[in-house]
């Protein structure tokens, strides 16, 4: 979802909805940036939704797209 900068929404477990695209991450921390950054610790994350379904996301890393002219 990263590298393809797929916009997602993350629920906090307080309820609080995010959206965005995750920058970057880490073992403690996703970076979400939308109009601004946000630093958004793992552990307070309920939920991640993607816009796009991940059947399809996980589909094209498996078979990249070949030219076939």
């Amino acid at each position: 979802m990263r590298k393809e900068k797929v916009p997602v929404s993350i629920y906090l477990v307080n309820g609080i909805k995010l959206q965005g695209q995750v920058d970057s991450f880490d073992q403690f921390v996703i970076l979400l940036r939308n109009s601004i950054s946000q630093l958004v610790y793992k552990h307070a994350i309920s939920t991640i939704v993607p816009s796009r379904n991940v059947r399809e996301l996980l589909q094209e890393e498996r078979d990249p797209e070949t030219d076939e002219d």
